[in-house]
């Protein structure tokens, strides 16, 4: 299971125990502020693609959309979405936790500028009821990000 995954990797990090299992889903922005009582922005959606040959996730803020000229500029190709079916097999996630944690080998990650403007946001933990709260730093230490990228709008 995904969350498990997740858990043994912060678990690692000593963080286990601030991982958020919710009563409610928490698959979409909505849900998951919901869940959180917080504003849907401080949601740090993680958004899948296909890049060439390559998995690469962006993880954004969760009042914003990808802009496809930004997105175009930054991998040189059309921002092309996993289909529901490829999310779990190629990220090792399901749709609704994706996450930016413990994913597989070869998916590489990018934040993106929407977030620098939260001291903390609230990505998923690899199920559709699950989040964790992590400040900028952490994320960036916790995600194995490749480099911050400017690929989204506001929705």
């Amino acid at each position: 299971m995904s969350l498990e995954k997740v858990k043994a990797f912060f678990r690692e990090k000593g963080m286990e125990d601030r991982i958020l299992i919710f009563d409610v889903s928490s698959a979409t922005v909505a849900l998951a502020a919901k869940a959180l009582n917080c504003d849907e922005a401080k949601i740090a959606k993680t958004i899948s693609f296909h890049v060439g040959e390559k998995v690469v996730l962006v993880v954004a803020a969760g009042d914003t959309k990808i802009d496809n000229a930004k997105f175009k500029a930054q991998f040189r190709t059309k921002a092309k979405m996993l289909s529901f079916d490829e999310a779990e097999p190629l990220i090792g996630h399901k749709v609704g936790g994706v996450c930016p944690f413990a994913v597989n080998d070869g998916v590489e990650v990018y934040l993106d500028e929407s977030l620098k403007r939260f001291n903390t946001v609230f990505p998923a933990c690899g199920s559709s009821d699950s989040a964790i709260e992590l400040t900028i730093p952490e994320l960036e230490a916790f995600s194995g990000f490749i480099s911050w990228v400017d690929v989204c709008k506001t929705a």
